[in-house]
């Protein structure tokens, strides 16, 4: 057991690595959770600094969701080895939702960061890649139809428990099916204010990438 405690604390504190904050830094110490949303994401990294920041800013949170994910399960810690009782497809799950917590929840800024969700795709990648393909092409259907990100993202995210589903749910990927729910849970709980703006008719919309829309 001090394998999986010692392996889901590491992938936290990987996760906590916040990529627009760290990104800020490069571009004369800009803190992103100062302007707009106030989120440390990279869609408020693009709404007021552009592309190429939030570029930057999802690589790195995308790379730190798939970083622990992939790597630490079957990686053999100096004096602690590997535990035979612990199960690596769980274990990959467990380094994938610390990640996950550690960007929302950053013990390094303040305990505030992002909604989670460029790092769930990094797990998502390397827990299963056929998975991205779906979940991918539902976020952009739903963004170039609405031109909401937030709603994209938390009908991506629905729709991940279905795919597998889809797929046939067996015993060998029932650590993947419940990663999937837990990741769609998680997208709604950290975008429920995108949600609630939905419903006020406040939330801010990204016109330029919708396919059917008036222009005046």
């Amino acid at each position: 057991m001090l394998e999986l405690g010692l392996k889901i604390l590491l992938s936290y504190f990987l996760g906590s690595l916040s990529g627009s904050l760290i990104t800020g830094r490069f571009y004369g110490g800009i803190d992103v959770r100062q302007v707009g949303s106030g989120n440390a994401g990279a869609t408020n990294a693009l709404r007021n600094f552009g592309w190429k920041f939030a570029f930057w800013v999802a690589l790195i949170d995308v790379g730190k969701g798939w970083l622990p994910t992939a790597w630490l399960p079957g990686l053999e810690l100096a004096g602690i080895g590997i535990d035979p009782e612990v199960s690596r497809s769980w274990l990959a799950v467990a380094c994938g939702m610390a990640a996950v917590a550690g960007h929302v929840w950053p013990l390094w800024f303040g305990f505030k960061g992002g909604k989670g969700a460029a790092t769930l795709v990094g797990v998502l990648i390397a827990l299963a890649p056929w998975l991205s393909l779906p979940v991918l092409s539902i976020w952009v259907l739903v963004l170039i139809l609405s031109g909401y990100v937030g709603l994209a993202t938390v009908c991506a995210a629905l729709s991940a428990p279905a795919a597998v589903l889809l797929a046939g749910a067996t015993t060998a990927n029932t650590p993947l099916l419940t990663f999937a729910v837990l990741m769609s849970l998680f997208v709604v709980y950290t975008h429920r204010s995108n949600l609630r703006r939905l419903r006020a008719g406040t939330e801010e919309r990204i016109d330029r990438v919708r396919v059917f829309h008036s222009r005046r």
